[in-house]
């Protein structure tokens, strides 16, 4: 298998449909990673623009790689160090390209189903299990700026609940994604 993860701070909107850079928070390295090493997924791309966000993912990752966490929780350290934190999503797509030597198919995330570039979790799957190269990346704050969603080859339909309220943390929505796409059931 060889599919990517990405979770992006920028561009993101917030509450207000504005275009924001978002905080990286220590949850989310953490559980996306555990996911990641959970569901087997090569590499777990942390995307941000800002500086000190970029210098606290790593120091992060260095106290849970070579620091005392290393030796306090070795699973935690297996998760962690398929974290690389990255400037852009262009970044994380060469870095891709460059691992595997061929282009990848882009899949973004997005609460809302978007028309004539939604794919449903079964291609989706589909194209997993044909051992293409995918970047599938998740959005923060209030979701992926139109600029991510139009440069991605195809949007994942959005996960429904049972009723109309959709606002999943990304580490829920990151779950139910990735046990629906590369879940043993």
């Amino acid at each position: 298998m060889r599919l990517y993860i990405g979770l992006i701070h920028y561009p993101v909107y917030n509450k207000n449909h504005q275009r924001i850079a978002s905080a990286i928070t220590t949850l989310d390295l953490h559980d996306l990673a555990r996911l990641a090493r959970t569901y087997d997924v090569k590499r777990f791309f942390i995307i941000t623009p800002l500086e000190d966000q970029q210098a606290l993912a790593e120091r992060i990752k260095k106290h849970w790689i070579k620091g005392y966490g290393a030796s306090y929780n070795r699973h935690r350290k297996e998760a962690i160090e398929l974290i690389t934190v990255v400037r852009s999503l262009k970044e994380a797509v060469d870095t891709v390209v460059e691992e595997e030597g061929e282009a990848s198919l882009l899949i973004a995330t997005d609460a809302y189903a978007q028309k004539d570039r939604s794919i449903s979790y079964k291609m989706a799957k589909g194209i997993i299990q044909e051992n293409r190269v995918v970047v599938l990346v998740f959005g923060t704050a209030w979701g992926l700026d139109h600029a991510v969603i139009n440069q991605a080859d195809y949007v994942l339909a959005p996960i429904s609940g049972r009723s109309s309220y959709n606002h999943l943390s990304v580490r829920a929505a990151a779950a139910i994604t990735l046990d629906r796409l590369v879940g043993r059931c």
